[in-house]
Formats: C-alpha cells, structure tokens, sequence
C-alpha cells in the first residue's frame, strides 16, 4: 500500500468491462486504496451491504441489473443512503446524467473524457 494516509478506505468498482475495471483497481491500489470489484449491479449490491465501502464507482449499463436500478435499489435500503456513487459510464447524454445524479450518484464521468488519473483525482476529492 502506498502510504497516502487512503489505505483505510474501501472502494467498490461495479463494472462489466472487466480491463477497465482492472486498470482503474490497479490505479486505486497504488494510491493506496482497498479495492474490490463486482461484474454487475446484483452483485454490486452484496457486496455493498457485505463490505460497506467508502465509495462505489458505478457502470450503468451492466447485464442481470443495470447502474440506475442498483442504485435506485442502493438507496432505498438504509444500509446504502450514505455511501457515495460516482457514475462512470460510457453513456454521453443528459438523459442518462439527470436519470443518475436524480437517483442519489454524486458525479457522473463520461469513461471516454476522463483519464484513470482523473477518476482517481475525483474519488480522492469525494473522500477527503
């Protein structure tokens, strides 16, 4: 662990593309963060409520249960109205922003407009 004073912080990756999910695990890791991943929303949602992250990076559109269902589901359940949810999708549209940011996510990141720098800049700020 890289001594950055994150190493106590927990972050939930919930994400299908499995190399980005490992690139931005890696990323997080040499910042010092614990992280863990999930491949889709139901099991974002186990493993939020069996971990309790700091923090969840969230895909929306995954097969078994897509990013806005989980997270609709995320805050409807006590366990999860607190954890912050950063979007970070491939969908580009004011749609798919308002639908996420009106569901409780905190940020939405466009994948392509945002370096694993960026993302691990934005999830230390959330954080702090």
């Amino acid at each position: 662990m890289a001594g950055k004073n994150t190493s106590s912080k927990k972050i939930l990756i919930v994400d299908d593309e499995i190399f980005l999910a490992r690139a931005l695990s890696d990323r997080l890791v040499s910042e010092g963060y614990s992280v863990a991943v999930a491949k889709d929303g139901e099991e974002g949602l186990k493993k939020i409520f069996a971990e309790s992250p700091d923090l969840v990076l969230l895909d929306l559109v995954m097969p078994k249960m897509d990013g806005i269902t989980m997270l609709k589901t995320l805050r409807g359940d006590p366990r999860g109205q607190m954890v912050p949810v950063i979007v970070l999708s491939n969908l580009n549209n004011a749609q798919s922003m308002d639908a996420s940011l009106a569901s409780g996510a905190q940020d939405f990141l466009v994948k392509v407009n945002n370096t694993l720098d960026d993302v691990a800049r934005i999830v230390k700020k959330r954080l702090a």
